[in-house]
Order: structure tokens, then sequence, then C-alpha cells
């Protein structure tokens, strides 16, 4: 027997809520999920969608992350809620820093990875996530980063340029009807950054609703992070 890989379908994994803590004060909640009984080859450090629209790390794209690719991909998935975000996980301390105090909690993330030795660190940025990516993530040891649907609304021009010169890996999913960056418009206002991969999503939207869209997004980030883990399964056998 096996089960369709769609929707809300979590996969076996290791969960483990956790707490990181900022160089304010601040405690965020979040959660770890690792591969069952094995290493991760890589992790993805993710950031979620404007909280005050919202976003948390509970947001689908994120929270699949999470459900599918250590059992899928052998990939170590850390969400959590930026300051004063919500989620049924709990809310971090804090209030909303209009992506600026944001920097004290991507800094508490990469801290979290560093202090638990896990491989190979992947910022990955949804919406809002991706100006936080743009903005703070060049001064972290990361393997790369991924953008889905990046606004570019609070991210600069001169810190978007400022990634031109840096040789890891830079990709935007960006989708063909977003409500704020289409593929035509990304180019230009990425075209500071000549050496990053731009990937026009056909018939996708900014939230990447239902699975077709989820399956592409997940199958992109595979494909920069763990490419030998392709194609993902789309079935999973059970016991029943």
């Amino acid at each position: 027997m096996t089960l369709e890989i769609r929707g809300g379908v979590e996969l076996p994994a290791t969960r483990e809520n956790i707490e990181l803590v900022t160089a304010d004060g601040l405690t965020l909640v979040g959660e770890l999920a690792t591969p069952q009984g094995r290493e991760p080859v890589a992790t993805l450090v993710t950031l979620h969608p404007l909280p005050t629209a919202g976003g948390f790390m509970d947001s689908h794209i994120l929270r699949k992350a999470a459900g599918r690719l250590p059992a899928l991909a052998d990939i170590a998935v850390l969400r959590f809620n930026t300051r004063g975000t919500s989620s049924p996980r709990g809310t971090s301390d804090g209030a909303f820093g209009e992506g600026i105090t944001e920097e004290h909690d991507l800094d508490a993330a990469m801290a979290f990875v560093a202090e638990r030795g896990l491989p190979k660190p992947w910022l990955v940025g949804w919406s809002f996530g991706t100006e936080l990516v743009l903005k703070y993530g060049r001064s972290h040891p990361i393997a790369g980063a991924i953008l889905l649907s990046p606004p570019l609304h609070r991210a600069q021009p001169d810190e978007v340029a400022s990634w031109h010169d840096d040789d890891r890996p830079l990709i935007a999913l960006i989708p063909e009807f977003d409500d704020y960056l289409r593929p035509e418009e990304a180019a230009e206002r990425f075209s500071s950054v000549p050496g990053m991969t731009l990937i026009p999503v056909d018939g996708g939207k900014h939230l990447w609703v239902g699975e077709n869209q989820t399956r592409r997004v997940l199958e992109e980030i595979v494909r920069a992070v763990n490419p030998a883990a392709l194609p993902l399964q789309t079935e999973w056998p059970t016991d029943d």
C-alpha cells in the first residue's frame, strides 16, 4: 500500500520544538525537522512571509517542506516565527520590526545552526522572508539562498547589488502571475546580480497555491540543495 504525498501529508522525521534567543533578548519559537535515523546532507533555514499579512512558520510551503523533505531528500528544515509572530507552535517575543530588527532573528537562527552542527545551511525566504535574505544573508556562512516570490519592497537596490560579487548560489523563483514582481520586471530589478539564477514559473502565483505549484517549488529547492534526491517521490509506502 502507498500514500499519495500531497497537501498536509507529514512523512516520517525527527521533529523537535526549539527556541532561539536573539541578541536583543527575545525568545523565538520554532521547530527543527531532521531525517529519521540518519544525518542530513543539508539544512534549510526558512524565513516566512509577512506576519502582518498572515505569514508565519506554518505558511504552507514551509510547512510542507518540513513535512516532506527530511524523508524525501535527507534535508533538515528549520522553521521559526520571527519576532511578534504567532502560530500553533506559540508566539515569539517582541513585535514586528519592519524587516529591521528581524536581522537579530536571522542571526539567532544561524547561531542555532552552528551550535547544532547542522550541515550546509541554505536560506529559503518566501515573500517578506526574501527581504531578510537579501538584506542580511550575505554576512552568514551559508551555502546559498533561495528566494520564493520576492516582492523587493524592503530590500534596497544597493542591498540587492551587494550580491553581485558573491559566488554562492542565489536563486529566485518568480511566479508568472505574481502580485508584486513578475518575471520581466524581476529580470530588470535583479540585473545588478548577473550571476543569480531567475526561474520564471509558468502559471505561478505569489502564494504557490495547489499541489502542482507546491511540488514545483520543493523540486527547485531540492535541485539546488541535494539534486541527487530528484525526482522526488510522489507516493510513500505504508504498512496498512
